[in-house]
């Protein structure tokens, strides 16, 4: 059944227009009104919806019954990353989002080849949104990651609110410097349910200030292997890990 991103409040017996992406999906799959669509909020769970007119440019539905379906991580997962160049990033994104992801940080790091700032990077947080909103339509997710403003590496690291036992948070360097330990050994290290925050460098990895900046603020550096991987595929590989690890 279609699925669709509906970001307003939902109840059963509800007549609503949809926004504009999802009545332009609607029209391009000819459906016509009788038929039943899946809608999610991003709020939990999901509820049918039956089309009862087709316009030109917009499409109304009745809404109807909830189901409390959650296909979620069993842990917070959110990932930092030096965005990487050219159309990578879009690829992250979708894929972190399938995958299970609960945020995403783009951040300008020493390495970064990509820099927005402006209405420039306001439109690709914006891209990036709409992105992680359409895995969530295909892979059934119901709860639709943020994607966050893109920020400086280091006024990100000053903003981060401190781990204490009331607010426990794994915080993970993805890096091939020795010494550093296998995720899944920092993992096992915490109980399942205790939120993950992975930071991953772009082409090039973070440099040297960065590497001590993030390791003074928390961040452990596990690796994931001896083999070197693509900035975009470490990250994903270490999504995969930690939201595998719990049921």
């Amino acid at each position: 059944m279609p699925r669709f991103h509906c970001p307003a409040p939902l109840h059963a017996g509800q007549s609503l227009s949809l926004p504009a992406s999802a009545a332009r999906h609607v029209q391009v799959l000819r459906l016509q009104p009788g038929q039943t669509i899946t809608l999610f909020n991003g709020e939990g769970g999901e509820w049918s919806a039956t089309i009862t007119r087709m316009g030109r440019s917009d499409v109304d539905v009745t809404v109807g019954t909830h189901a409390a379906a959650e296909r979620e991580p069993g842990r917070a997962v959110t990932l930092a990353m030096g965005m990487p160049a050219n159309d990578r990033m879009d690829w992250l994104v979708e894929k972190a989002a399938e995958i299970g992801v609960t945020g995403l940080q783009p951040l300008h790091t020493a390495h970064s080849v990509l820099r927005l700032s402006g209405e420039r990077a306001t439109k690709k947080q914006a891209h990036w949104q709409s992105v992680a909103m359409a895995a969530c339509e295909q892979c059934g997710g119901n709860r639709l990651p943020s994607v966050q403003p893109v920020a400086d590496f280091a006024t990100w690291l000053k903003a981060l609110p401190p781990v204490n036992a009331t607010a426990p948070e794994l915080r993970c360097l993805l890096s091939l410097a020795d010494g550093t330990q296998p995720l899944a050994q920092a993992l096992q290290a915490v109980s399942s349910d205790t939120p993950v925050c992975f930071l991953s460098g772009p082409e090039g990895g973070l440099n040297p200030q960065e590497d001590a900046q993030a390791r003074a603020a928390g961040f452990i550096p596990v690796t994931l292997g001896p083999r070197v991987l693509r900035a975009e595929t470490a990250a994903l590989a270490a999504l995969v890990v930690a939201t595998a690890s719990v049921p």
